[in-house]
């Protein structure tokens, strides 16, 4: 993990992303670079839009319930309830693709 956030923080600071650059962030971060996972980190990345995967992973924060209806209406409120659960399943599953991109 420590790899892709090395790549973030150097595409965040306007630098390009190669082995060497990749390289120095980590050893600077006190991580013991590996070469062959910089290599398969910055061929991974080669080609991918950085910015547009990382507003794909961005989730929106579930948004609270508001206080629960008066009697009769508990039918209505489980409904909206799992449609909620099922959509933010679905944004989840999304972002989850978004950061497959990352990976190649």
């Amino acid at each position: 993990m420590e790899y892709i956030y090395a790549a973030m923080l150097i595409h965040k600071a306007g630098g390009k992303i190669d082995e060497a650059t990749l390289k120095k962030v980590l050893e600077a971060a006190g991580v013991k670079a590996d070469d062959a996972r910089v290599k398969a980190t910055v061929a991974a990345l080669d080609g991918v839009n950085i910015d547009e995967a990382i507003a794909k992973a961005a989730v929106a924060a579930p948004v609270a319930v508001a206080a629960g209806p008066a009697a009769g209406g508990e039918a209505k409120a489980e409904k909206k309830e799992e449609k909620s659960k099922e959509e933010e399943q679905k944004a989840e599953a999304e972002a989850a693709a978004g950061l497959g991109s990352l990976f190649g």
